[in-house]
C-alpha cells in the first residue's frame, strides 16, 4: 500500500514527536525525534496492514489530503 501522508508533530504534553497516518485509522507512533517518529511510525503501519490482512479487515486506499490541498476542488 501506498501512503502519501504521515502527519508529523511535536506533542509538549508527551515530550516528543507523533507521527501518524490518517489514511489508517488509530495508526501513530512516537519518536523523541521527526526521524524517529516517522521510522517507528512505519512499523506501525507494517503491523497494522499485517493485523488487517490476518483479520481479513479491508485496507483503505490512500484517501487524505491536507486541506492546502483542497482548494478549487
Amino acid at each position: 500500500m501506498k501512503v502519501d501522508r504521515i502527519n508529523v508533530f511535536y506533542s509538549k504534553e508527551d515530550e516528543g514527536y507523533i507521527a501518524d497516518i490518517p489514511d489508517l485509522k488509530y495508526c501513530s507512533a512516537f519518536g523523541e525525534t521527526p526521524e524517529e517518529a516517522v521510522r517507528e511510525v512505519l512499523i506501525a503501519k507494517a503491523a497494522w496492514l499485517e493485523t488487517a490482512k490476518v483479520e481479513g479487515k479491508p485496507i483503505p486506499l490512500p484517501r487524505y489530503r491536507p486541506a492546502i490541498y483542497q482548494v478549487g476542488i
